[in-house]
């Protein structure tokens, strides 16, 4: 029987285990020419943290930021969230949120994203000229799980519960994947699910002691959570293969916001026992006498959603191999209702007593502090002012094509080259609700029981079905408000090449990657007389960038690596900037000398930085590794705002013709303050990178991780 030697050059990675999966992680940063960090998941959906965004804590110099109790966005290296792009497969994927309160930007909601889904994270810090742009951070590359790389009749299942002191509930989670692929391997597809359903509480003290206000508050959300990818993959040759992977991501986050707002220095008898600097009191004395408080209720209906199509081949040839992926990404969100209830509560000496905000938390000690429904003054009803919803949508077609030409020129190895078409569409809408039927009712009708809340209070616990729906039998109908609604429209083309290299003791890569992008806004322009014209309105620009980039590793011992890199990266202006929608929020308001104007601007260019780095890297064992590491980041431009005083728009607003003149002189009424967005200059991000982990032989092991980023 004839016999064929393997191969003793190749390392097999095999991942069985958090220690097999430390060993790939390690792996991936070893082999890689750029400066690259990994979680790997141990097994099928045991990836090890509760959501994908936790994960990415696990890597130096990636930071977690969480909003409301999870891991929802990441920075890299002291730069901004919104300057981290994030890729599924290799591609843009389409993100909203949920939260009406919170601005459109380009950064990836990782709530969205359940980790059974993952089979592995890449973090490329550094750039290289065939990786999209977009991330002056640096680059998160999110992979799912492909049938062909499993065996057949894969199958997993998985529940879990997560139980929250606050909520004081149990939270249920279950997922499951089931993978086949014929004999030959030449055909696959998997399935893979996940629901979870979150009951979320957050309690705090939202003040605005210049106004006077001390508010201690609840937030409560229930959140669903349903994720569904299927993945295809055609073999039908050794030299070709197709996949086709479907994702489909959704959340619903319907939340309601409690408040109760004392007023301690601005209602009844009271004595100031503290001023700040700012000449704002922190300490205050109130006898109870005159004594006010209102609560309120936001119940908001919101939910998210993302959808993701792509179909991807590669064919290897004897002199080259093609690669090539076009698919579709659409991403929906925002609030679908948002209403208001409130009324004043409880009775002036409740609110007796001391109110301490010298300290890093406010403390309230005053006659009563708990209150439920029966404490109201009178009957709610939903506030017609507050009745809206934004919808949001984010869409992107893209088309990518490569070719890898293997050489041998020298220490060059091999040319890559590509060409990527990105046709991105952005839309933010604010709809005003038109209501005759509000119908005021019990406060027991919205309000059963009582939960706690910031500084100790315990407040009516908010009934949230009745409170949305007594708010949509109320409204007649909804008209677009001019003022919240734009259109952004994106042509993202990119062309690059790239050489590999590879001698004795060193390898790496360089390469120059083209960007192209033309933007154009859709919103509604003033009229003279400071009203919205019927119309829209289009603004364009357009903008190029040459993004060269080098990476080079050294190898000074079989387990000794010095690696550096240097490149020109950018990342796009956030959407809320780019939106040319104006609005006046001073116009003909009874106040002269508040006239105001907000704009948006599509002429905003890119941030742009020039970075570097270089590291030290020993692999003392097989799941063994220090590192440290020096990074710098020079930004040259980045997006900051301004004002421009005594403005003439072309606009008359009736309050300086009352008055009779204004800053711009007696008998001008046309004088603003105008701001505005513009690209600002200036600024750096340096800093350093400590990792260290290992195993032991019993099976135990440890990962610490340590950054410094000094940012001006």
């Amino acid at each position: 029987v004839a016999t064929t030697a393997a191969p003793e050059n190749i390392e097999k990675i095999e991942v069985r285990g958090m220690r097999a999966s430390m060993k790939a992680s390690v792996n991936d940063k070893r082999f890689s020419d750029a400066v690259v960090d990994a979680v790997t998941a141990e097994d099928i959906g045991k990836f090890p943290d509760g959501d994908v965004g936790e994960s990415l804590g696990r890597i130096p110099g990636v930071a977690v930021n969480r909003q409301f109790g999870q891991g929802q966005q990441v920075s890299i290296r002291g730069a901004s969230s919104q300057l981290t792009s994030t890729l599924l497969n290799g591609h843009s994927v389409a993100s909203t949120g949920w939260f009406d309160q919170q601005a459109i930007d380009r950064s990836f909601n990782y709530s969205l994203l359940p980790p059974e889904m993952v089979g592995g994270i890449q973090v490329f810090k550094s750039s290289q000229a065939d990786i999209a742009e977009g991330g002056i951070g640096g680059t998160v590359i999110v992979k799912t799980r492909k049938p062909l790389d499993l065996d057949a009749n894969s199958v997993f299942l998985s529940t879990k519960g997560d139980y929250g002191t606050v909520s004081e509930e149990i939270d249920p989670q279950t997922s499951g994947l089931y993978s086949w692929k014929t004999e030959d391997e030449k055909f696959g597809f998997l399935v893979a699910g996940s629901l979870d359903k979150t009951q979320y509480q957050r309690n705090g003290i939202e003040s605005l002691l210049g106004w006077g206000e001390i508010v201690p508050t609840t937030f409560q959300q229930d959140r669903e959570r349903t994720a569904v990818n299927a993945a295809f993959q055609y073999r039908p040759t050794d030299n070709l293969e197709f996949g086709l992977n479907l994702m489909s991501l959704q959340l619903d986050a319907n939340n309601a916001n409690t408040s109760i707002f004392l007023f301690p220095t601005q209602q009844g008898e009271n004595t100031c026992l503290k001023k700040n600097a700012a000449g704002v009191c922190t300490l205050v004395e109130h006898t109870g006498k005159g004594g006010f408080a209102w609560a309120q209720t936001w119940a908001r209906k919101a939910s998210m959603s993302s959808d993701t199509i792509d179909l991807d081949f590669a064919y290897q040839a004897d002199a080259y191999k093609l690669e090539g992926r076009i698919g579709k990404t659409k991403a929906e969100g925002g609030t679908d209702l948002t209403s208001n209830y409130g009324q004043s509560i409880g009775k002036p000496e409740d609110f007796a007593g001391i109110y301490d905000a010298t300290g890093d938390v406010i403390d309230i000690n005053i006659a009563n502090n708990a209150f439920d429904a029966s404490d109201f003054n009178g009957q709610l009803e939903t506030a017609g002012w507050a009745l809206k919803k934004q919808p949001n949508t984010d869409e992107e077609s893209f088309a990518t094509f490569d070719i890898t030409i293997p050489v041998e020129l020298g220490a060059i190895t091999s040319f890559k080259s590509g060409i990527s078409y990105a046709d991105h569409d952005v839309t933010q809408t604010t709809e005003a609700a038109q209501s005759s039927n509000i119908v005021a009712k019990d406060a027991s009708a919205y309000y059963s029981g009582t939960m706690s809340s910031g500084a100790g209070f315990t407040l009516p616990k908010p009934i949230f079905d009745n409170m949305i729906n007594d708010a949509y039998a109320a409204i007649d109908g909804f008209t677009l408000d001019k003022s919240g609604y734009g259109t952004l429209q994106e042509k993202n083309l990119a062309l690059y090449t790239m050489a590999t290299f590879a001698g004795e003791g060193v390898r790496g890569n360089f390469g120059l990657r083209y960007v192209s992008t033309d933007v154009e806004s859709d919103y509604y322009a003033f009229s003279k007389t400071g009203t919205y014209a019927d119309g829209l309105s289009t603004d364009k620009a357009s903008y190029n960038d040459v993004l060269p980039s080098v990476n080079i590793a050294f190898d000074l011992a079989s387990d000794l690596i010095l690696r550096a890199s240097a490149a020109q990266v950018i990342s796009r202006p956030n959407y809320a900037d780019l939106f040319a929608t104006s609005k006046l929020p001073g116009f003909n308001d009874g106040t002269p000398g508040n006239e105001k104007k907000v704009t948006g601007s599509v002429n905003l260019q890119p941030f742009k930085a020039s970075q570097a780095d270089v590291s030290l890297e020993w692999y003392f064992s097989g799941e063994g590794l220090f590192a440290a590491t020096y990074f710098i980041k020079d930004v040259s431009s980045f997006i900051s705002t301004r004002e421009k005083l005594n403005q003439q728009i072309g606009i008359e607003d009736p309050n300086l013709i009352t008055a009779g003149g204004s800053t711009c002189g007696a008998g001008i009424y046309d004088c603003w303050t105008v701001s505005e967005n513009y690209n600002a200059n200036g600024g750096s991000i340096d800093g350093i990178e400590l990792q260290l982990q290992d195993s032991f032989d019993s099976g135990l092991g440890y990962s610490v991780n340590y950054t410094f980023a000094d940012a001006s």
